[in-house]
């Protein structure tokens, strides 16, 4: 039976764990599936457990040299020297045992979800323990091993032939992912994040259209620092709804970082759960419109893991699902984790009104951020402008 929605998730997706004081914290799982299950949203029925990714599957779309470097490292037998060469061992990527395995998990978490969803099993599949954008096809970068979306795309392609609109809502540019389909056509990737002036990678500008065959396939929302929601959701509502139009998908597949929200310690923008209610209903909406209901999310960022990411990441599943949540928090779930907690925990699924004092540049903020939609999206709107007098003149 053709299930609605299905979550994938196993405890073996907790294996991807860098160190004790790392900023990314897989705990992030356990907070949000615990909230679901409290909530009475999330049966055991729904739940399908990541298989492991084959090697060849990663190399889809990472070089053996790099798959077998992490191999060697997850092992303790890659030499210092080597491994900076491939982004191991460093601050952001540091090398953990067993790190191979768990980063294959990520992968076959990510290909377990596309197949329930490409297959008719499934009209939606999320993934909460992927989206790891930045991982390039030889090299690790910004806490990501294998990038899973990335793999995952490849494997869309060659086993399903579709066209694929990658959407990457995470404060840090999608950076690999862009990379990897930088030159086709069949997949767009549309990333909206916080300006690189401030924030890693430094990467989606305005003006990186693709190239080759993939010109005018890639499109980027850099927005300013303390960016809040009206101006986040209408610079993505307005970009998403004419991308989608102009590219029409097969499939809709989402990267939904929970990093742009003004608790967030590592980025700078001032989002509130009002965004990201509205991130996942969008996306919701246009699969059923254009795709026939195929949407594939994965996580990715988000290390506020208390106050944050098991509010925002439910709100994924409850609009996959069909169910609505508002007001007060579970108790029971308050009341497990809030000893546990660094913060006081929020007591209710929106956050409070006065979340923080008034951002003194917001007019301009907005303003510039309504150009840089502008900019974005001006090949896509002159496209689209040929395309409809052409169509006249027939």
């Amino acid at each position: 039976m053709k299930k609605d929605s299905v979550f994938i998730y196993s405890d073996e997706l907790l294996k991807y764990r860098f160190s004790e004081h790392h900023p990314f914290n897989q705990f992030r799982l356990t907070l949000t599936n615990d909230l679901l299950k409290k909530m009475g949203a999330l049966a055991d029925d729904a739940i399908i457990p990541p298989r492991k990714a084959t090697e060849e599957e990663l190399q889809l779309n990472h070089d053996p040299a790099f798959i077998h470097a992490v191999k060697q490292a997850s092992s303790g037998y890659l030499p210092p020297s080597r491994a900076e060469s491939f982004g191991l061992g460093t601050e952001d990527t540091p090398i953990f045992e067993g790190m191979h395995e768990a980063s294959s998990y990520i992968v076959g978490g990510t290909l377990t979800a596309v197949d329930y969803v490409m297959q008719g099993k499934a009209n939606h599949a999320l993934h909460l323990g992927g989206g790891l954008h930045h991982g390039f096809k030889g090299k690790a970068s910004g806490f990501c091993i294998y990038n899973d979306s990335a793999v995952a795309i490849k494997y869309i392609q060659k086993k399903y032939g579709a066209r694929v609109l990658y959407i990457d809502t995470d404060a840090h540019h999608g950076d690999g992912v862009q990379w990897s389909f930088y030159d086709d056509e069949t997949v767009c990737t549309f990333s909206i994040h916080e300006t690189g002036r401030y924030l890693f990678p430094g990467t989606g500008s305005t003006n990186e259209w693709g190239q080759g065959k993939g010109y005018g396939y890639s499109f980027n929302i850099p927005l300013d620092a303390f960016t809040e929601d009206e101006s986040f959701i209408w610079a993505y509502s307005t970009a998403l709804r004419e991308i989608v139009e102009y590219f029409k998908p097969d499939v809709i597949f989402s990267q939904n970082g929970a990093d742009a929200h003004y608790f967030d310690p590592l980025t700078h923008l001032s989002v509130t759960m009002n965004t990201y209610r509205e991130i996942p209903k969008l996306e919701h909406a246009l699969a059923h419109e254009y795709c026939e209901g195929r949407w594939i999310s994965v996580g990715g960022g988000g290390y506020d893991i208390w106050r944050v990411v098991p509010r925002a990441w439910s709100l994924i599943w409850l609009e996959m699902t069909g169910k609505h949540a508002s007001g007060p928090l579970p108790k029971q779930w308050l009341d497990r984790w809030k000893k546990l907690a660094p913060f006081e925990l929020p007591k209710n699924w929106e956050d409070e009104p006065n979340l923080y004092k008034p951002i003194p540049r917001k007019e301009e903020i907005t303003q510039k951020n309504a150009q840089t939609v502008e900019r974005a999206l001006y090949f896509l709107r002159q496209q689209l402008e040929r395309e409809r007098k052409k169509g006249d003149v027939q």
